[in-house]
This record gives C-alpha cells, sequence and structure tokens, in this order.
C-alpha cells in the first residue's frame, strides 16, 4: 500500500469517527483543509488559511510552557474571549507549520487544548478566526529533546 493511500485512509477514518461522535459536523469532515496541514511554512499556511497576514492581538492567549522537555508532548492552548469560528495552532519549524485547525461550533466558549510535537525550539503561534477576521499570539517554545524524529 503507498503512503498516499494509507494517509488518504487514515484521515478519512479519523474524520468519519470524530463526526459520527459529533465532534466535528459532517460537512466539515468532509472539507477538511489538507492544503494547510501540507503547507511547510508559516505564509504557506496563512495563505492557505486566508489568513494572509494576522494582526497581534492581546484578546488570543497562548497557554505552552517556556520549556518542554519532551518536543513528541507539548501541551498547548488557546482561549480568547471573541466570538471564535475557528483557531489553529502552528509550529514555524515542524515540518509541517500547521500543528492543529479547531471549528468552534456557534454558542461555545472559545478554548482549546492538545498535545503537540515540536522537533526543535520553535516559535508556536496561536491563531483565532473571529468576525471573518484571523488574529493571533506567538509565544516561544524551548525543546530540550526533539519530537519530530529527532
Amino acid at each position: 500500500m503507498n503512503q498516499q493511500r494509507r494517509s488518504v485512509l487514515k484521515y478519512s477514518a479519523v474524520f468519519g469517527l470524530m463526526a459520527s461522535a459529533g465532534l466535528i459536523s459532517t460537512a466539515q469532515a468532509q472539507e477538511w483543509n489538507k492544503a494547510a496541514f501540507e503547507g511547510k511554512g508559516i505564509d504557506d499556511v496563512f495563505k492557505i488559511m486566508g489568513a494572509s497576514s494576522p494582526e497581534k492581538s492581546s484578546a488570543v492567549t497562548l497557554n505552552a510552557p517556556d520549556i518542554a522537555e519532551n518536543g513528541a508532548v507539548v501541551p498547548v492552548g488557546i482561549i480568547t474571549s471573541l466570538k471564535a469560528d475557528q483557531m489553529a495552532i502552528l509550529v514555524e519549524k515542524n515540518p509541517s507549520a500547521l500543528a492543529a485547525q479547531f471549528f468552534i461550533p456557534a454558542g461555545t466558549d472559545a478554548f482549546v487544548t492538545t498535545r503537540i510535537k515540536m522537533g526543535q525550539t520553535s516559535n508556536v503561534y496561536g491563531l483565532v478566526k473571529a468576525d471573518g477576521k484571523w488574529l493571533m499570539t506567538v509565544k516561544e517554545v524551548k525543546v530540550t529533546l526533539g519530537g519530530c524524529g529527532g
């Protein structure tokens, strides 16, 4: 089985499970932004997501450790008081810059948390889309043991 087919099958299964569990809508599962996850640099991902130059905002808070002892499991969260409909976590020096993208249902608090992989010390970006506009915050996370194959 070739690698591309394996990836398609894996993502189809994951998105199917998420849709059936009600974590995302069926429409969201069908339209996941594959190109954004394949973007190699921060600017590529911004462009693909329609966030050509997001503004820095104090309304967006990124919770991440200053130093991550193990880059394979770095806890990261984003919170905002804005009525967000999307949130994303990007890692500047990762092979694929987009680490996570979340769709926020209307009427829910805009707060997400997850664990990401980081290959090396890098800037981590927290993006929030609210009122059709992308806002961001940035924090450097130092990694002492790489998690992306290093």
